[in-house]
């Protein structure tokens, strides 16, 4: 079956590309929800509505966003597992991405649901905005760095 998925991804000039389109929807819409909840926690705008509402609106498109880019991104690895598993930029992307979830959806969504640790939303907030940059460029690298393994 992945070997069909596979073929089938590269046998297309426009199936891969509008697949990548996908991603980075999924993408924008991911990390620029969490963006705008990591600039109102810095207190950089959105300040007439308090941190946990804008929490609660931008969660379901926060999830659409993750959701889209987690259904595409393996599809696309489909097509040539071996380049991405051994690119190096893909290994951080996918290390940083594990973390940037996991803090999002524990420490992050403490913060801002909750209200926890309001002296640290600010420190929360700029930790959360590196994982997710650190995920964009490792994924903007993947075209520029070979493998962490030569051959």
């Amino acid at each position: 079956m992945l070997i069909q998925s596979s073929s089938s991804l590269n046998a297309s000039e426009f199936i891969f590309p509008a697949l990548e389109c996908i991603h980075i929807i999924g993408f924008a819409i991911a990390i620029g929800t969490i963006a705008i909840l990591d600039f109102r926690l810095l207190g950089l705008g959105l300040m007439r509505q308090s941190v946990a509402d804008l929490a609660r609106d931008l969660a379901p498109w926060t999830l659409a966003g993750l959701a889209s880019m987690l259904l595409s991104g393996p599809v696309m690895f489909s097509s040539d597992p071996d380049m991405y598993y051994l690119n190096i930029s893909f290994q951080v992307k996918m290390v940083l991405l594990l973390l940037a979830i996991v803090f999002h959806y524990t420490i992050h969504r403490k913060v801002t649901f909750k209200g926890a640790y309001p002296g640290r939303g600010k420190l929360i907030a700029c930790v959360s905005l590196a994982l997710w940059m650190g995920v964009i460029a490792g994924g903007l690298f993947i075209a520029f760095v070979g493998d962490a393994i030569p051959e």
